[in-house]
């Protein structure tokens, strides 16, 4: 039965019901982890000699559940630790007293929480701490906006090209190649934008672009994927779970680690989420914790392998139903 063959009054409800459900959900997933932003077992280093930075490590800790702290035994291993993505920023405790090392790289907003934090810290003493950006952001961009405003636009490509294959009827390799070809388009553009013309990405272009286009093929091959198994509440499910969950819980806006819990947790696990923190790594960590490229990986493949599965079992069970239509009823 098709929508347009129900009874008027039963299209009107649908609508006065959908479209509050949709408004109410899309308020949750945005408005939920922005009110709740607060740092949560946030990587920070402490680096020093542990009988001085003992006092320093508890007064941290003191926020419970703030901050997960690793010790180091200097400042050089920590500052490896901020090139290796293992933490945010580290506390160097010297001789001449505290030392905080930032990454803007990898949350501008992160960074501005550990100076607040340690400043307050150091406030009751009266000490000035310096501060060192380890692994600044670009300059022409040093509040991270064209990555984090990238999100949205990457989730609308992958769904829009997801979308577009399932309607106009692409099947089997067909429709892999054009979901491939136009993930490679989409990430020649995105980076010539972002790289090449506003240089917020610095890095290889070439990473840069891989990852733009990683991230958008994993999200249109989940779309597709979910289309050609499902049909078109595969289509629905695939388009309302990329965008109304992978974009608000990405933590592209601040980190991970500061959205609610499991916000924080089902972001990564989502291509938008992956995407960025990958993005984080190729543009201004020399690659360092690439583990997100495993998780858009798996998408993409899965996403694919599932486009082909669903032809072939669309392609076994349609001529069966088609002979069943044709077969003609018995007289009497």
């Amino acid at each position: 039965m098709s929508p347009t063959s129900l009874p008027t009054h039963r299209r009107i409800a649908a609508v006065l019901v959908l479209i509050p459900v949709l408004v109410a959900l899309a308020l949750w997933a945005f408005a939920w982890p922005a009110a709740r932003t607060a740092p949560r077992d946030v990587p920070l280093g402490v680096a020093g000699p542990p009988a001085v930075t003992a006092p320093v490590a508890r007064q941290l800790e003191q926020r419970e559940g703030a901050f997960d702290l690793h010790r180091y035994a200097d400042e050089a291993e920590a500052r490896d630790a901020i090139e290796d993505r293992e933490v945010y920023g580290a506390v160097v405790v010297t001789p001449q007293g505290p030392k905080l090392l930032t990454a803007s790289a990898a949350s501008p907003a992160v960074a501005q929480l550990l100076q607040q934090a340690v400043a307050h810290q150091a406030g009751a003493s009266g000490q000035a701490v310096p501060t060192e950006d380890v692994v600044p952001a670009a300059a022409s961009d040093p509040r991270g906006a064209v990555l984090n405003t990238s999100v949205l636009p990457l989730a609308l490509a992958g769904i829009g090209a997801g979308v577009a294959v399932t309607l106009l009827g692409l099947r089997g390799l067909v429709a892999v190649g054009a979901l491939a070809g136009s993930a490679a388009l989409v990430g020649g553009v995105a980076a010539t934008l972002s790289h090449s013309w506003l240089d917020a990405l610095p890095g290889n272009w070439w990473a840069v672009a891989g990852t733009f286009a990683l991230a958008t093929l994993a999200v249109s091959g989940a779309v597709a994927g979910l289309a050609a198994l499902l049909g078109r509440p595969g289509l629905a499910l695939g388009a309302l779970l990329m965008m109304l969950i992978g974009n608000p819980f990405s933590g592209a806006a601040s980190a991970p680690e500061m959205l609610p819990e499991p916000a924080g947790v089902i972001g990564q696990w989502l291509p938008p989420g992956a995407g960025v923190s990958l993005l984080r790594s190729v543009a201004f960590f020399d690659g360092a914790a690439v583990g997100p490229a495993l998780t858009l990986t798996w998408w993409a493949v899965l996403g694919l392998g599932a486009v082909l599965v669903g032809h072939a079992v669309r392609g076994r069970t349609a001529p069966a139903a088609d002979a069943t239509e044709r077969e003609p009823a018995l007289a009497g």
